[in-house]
């Protein structure tokens, strides 16, 4: 197995691969292990007090080591404390290696001198992130680093340095074979880091931009920002950022180190981000939230929304399919509509900013009653009990609670006895698409618009705000369907 998954990685273009021997079940045959290798090799044998699964002696594994050595494997990886004892012999490489699986010592100086000290071709220094600073501390060591030195951090919040220790001057990462084998928290698979960060083309001249959020690792804004970015030749990055809402500022301000160009922004940050602007377009002034922080020369950095612009477009499009948001106007197609939006969160405050202000009867309705009588109260519309929200006569529907997202693909907010031939039906939720809501809608011959238009259109908007081009809506949209689609099938 171990064999054939070498070479199924080697043929979809991995230049180096570890094989880790504490994961067989009994001695290596080393000489059947490395016969015909379709590419370079590292070979390595954890010990469990490392997280390997090492099962024989302590001599028993350094011989193996040693074997390894002999056979002229390519790299050989070593713990610090045995390093001095398995002496360099032939053309094998040596990558001398430290694991903290707790935190990010404050010091990783003295540690990154220790390990250069055995001999290395290779410094392998892997702590756990229990910050975005940590992230910043480790990179500023690789990046300095006269020994080549592979450093990240390891658990969810350490992801920034795994992608981005290339741009610093490592010479290669790790990544796990599929998304079901990790071999240390937040590793990322094989597949993911080509296709979806394409880490072998992120060096030192490329850009940085990001999705903040808590949590993040859902978010799918990588995979088309990353995808727009790489078809349009734009030597630019996307990474998901997980960051704690009570170190947000904190964590931009080190994040200014990676002089990062961009930021997506999602929950629960999107009024903090208004505090660390320095101007507000008109949208965000109107709601009171942003999704988006881009810089501008003369401005600095400036909060847009794009949730605003995107979900009114995508409701006059279910409308009217000839809506041309660059030169209809939102109220010739919204004004005096009678629209009902569930919930009361970020997105229903933008979508009821936009209905409002383009003369729609907007009614809101929440499970917490008085979240939705405050954001009524604040645009002007009207508010309804949420055991009453099917009671009224409506035009359009919209959905901006998590009401059937993915697990529970089986629930709906409104019932569909509710619902009326020849209404709109609108659901934010994108994953999946065709929500619970969405089918008895369309059942009921409802007009439908899913939450992948909007998803789309406001990320799209804040590409051409990242870039300052024409986004390619097109292939945005593509992307995100063939992800979400029960059908899709990414190679691992």
């Amino acid at each position: 197995m171990m064999q054939a998954e070498y070479r199924t990685l080697a043929e979809r273009g991995a230049e180096l691969v570890e094989l880790r021997l504490d994961w067989l079940g009994r001695l290596p045959d080393l000489n059947r292990l490395l016969q015909d290798r379709p590419c370079p090799v590292v070979i390595t044998c954890r010990r469990s007090e490392d997280q390997g699964r090492w099962r024989g002696t302590e001599e028993q594994r350094r011989t193996i080591l040693r074997n390894a050595i002999a056979d002229g494997v390519d790299y050989v990886d070593l713990e610090e404390d045995i390093a001095g004892s398995i002496p360099r012999y032939g053309s094998t490489k040596r990558i001398v290696s430290h694991h903290d699986f707790e935190e990010t010592p404050q010091d990783l100086w003295d540690i990154h001198r220790r390990l250069c000290s055995h001999d290395p071709d290779v410094v392998k220094l892997v702590t756990m992130a229990n910050s975005q600073q940590d992230n910043i501390r480790m990179l500023q060591v690789v990046q300095a680093a006269k020994v080549p030195t592979i450093g990240f951090c390891m658990g969810e919040l350490g992801l920034t340095s795994r992608i981005l220790t290339g741009k610093y001057g490592a010479p290669f990462t790790y990544a796990t074979f599929n998304s079901g084998r990790a071999m240390a928290p937040g590793q990322l698979s094989f597949s993911d880091m080509k296709k979806v960060y394409h880490y072998d083309e992120i060096d030192e001249a490329t850009e940085i931009y990001g999705v903040l959020g808590d949590p993040i690792a859902h978010s799918l804004s990588p995979l088309i920002h990353n995808r727009a970015f790489r078809t349009a030749g734009l030597n630019k990055a996307y990474l998901p950022f997980h960051v704690l809402p009570s170190v947000f500022k904190q964590t931009l301000e080190d994040f200014q180190w990676l002089d990062i160009k961009g930021y997506s922004v999602t929950l629960p940050h999107k009024v903090a981000a208004i505090d660390v602007s320095d101007a507000c377009e008109q949208s965000v002034e109107e709601i009171g939230a942003a999704n988006t922080l881009y810089q501008d020369p003369e401005s600095g950095w400036v909060a847009a929304n794009t949730d605003y612009d995107a979900a009114l477009t995508t409701i006059c499009l279910g409308l009217d399919p000839k809506f041309d948001p660059a030169t209809d106007s939102y109220e010739k197609l919204m004004s005096g509509r009678r629209i009902l939006i569930l919930g009361a969160g970020g997105v229903a405050r933008a979508i009821a900013a936009g209905l409002s202000e383009a003369k729609a009867d907007v009614t809101i309705t929440n499970r917490t009653q008085q979240r939705a009588v405050e954001l009524a109260a604040e645009f002007g519309c009207r508010e309804v009990q949420w055991e009453n929200r099917g009671s009224g006569f409506i035009d359009i529907l919209v959905n901006c609670t998590a009401v059937g997202m993915h697990p529970d693909v089986d629930k709906s907010p409104f019932q569909q006895s509710w619902l009326r031939d020849g209404m709109l039906v609108f659901d934010t939720i994108y994953t999946p698409e065709r929500t619970m809501l969405i089918k008895e809608a369309r059942e009921h011959l409802c007009k439908t618009v899913t939450g992948v238009e909007m998803f789309v259109r406001q990320a799209a908007a804040q590409y051409e705000r990242f870039t300052n081009t024409a986004a390619p809506l097109e292939l945005m949209r593509e992307t995100l369907r063939h992800k979400i689609s029960p059908a899709q099938y990414d190679g691992e």
